[in-house]
């Protein structure tokens, strides 16, 4: 992991409200948000576009509610898509890095983002404002987790 600082960039896609209690059963909505991103909307890879998932509007903690965005940074999508628009904030994260196969890398990364900020002496204090995945490639993922 590593501290960076992170310019504000605009992202566009499909969203949802849950919860990690939701997330960690059978009734999750996270993978049918993501099956719903892939099936309707084309992202240019060859052109550049890349893929974000957007964790925001926190309730509270890791215990409450909060919305997730699957979405990507271009801007042509098909006009029968309730598309929502937005921007993540310029600031500090702690970026959690895995490469490997999807979803794996996924859940990996996230139960490093839990280990860590479940350590009582770890050296940053997550925000829960806006946290986000980022997709450079089909095979990696990096998790943005805001810090003071």
């Amino acid at each position: 992991m590593e501290l960076r600082f992170v310019s504000e960039k605009t992202i566009n896609g499909i969203s949802t409200r849950t919860n990690n209690a939701a997330e960690m059963s059978p009734n999750g909505k996270i993978p049918a948000l993501w099956q719903s991103f892939d099936e309707s909307i084309s992202v240019d890879y060859k052109g550049g576009e890349r893929v974000y998932g957007a964790y925001y509007n926190y309730e509270s903690d890791h215990n409450g509610m909060f919305t997730v965005l699957a979405g990507f940074d271009g801007q042509s999508y098909p006009s029968n898509i309730d598309i929502e628009q937005i921007t993540i904030p310029e600031g500090k994260y702690l970026v959690f890095t895995h490469k490997g196969e999807m979803p794996q890398i996924a859940i990996d990364a996230w139960t490093e983002v839990w280990e860590y900020f479940s350590n009582e002496n770890c050296e940053h204090q997550r925000l829960f404002s806006t946290d986000f995945e980022y997709y450079p490639n089909g095979n990696e993922i990096e998790v943005h987790i805001a810090v003071q």
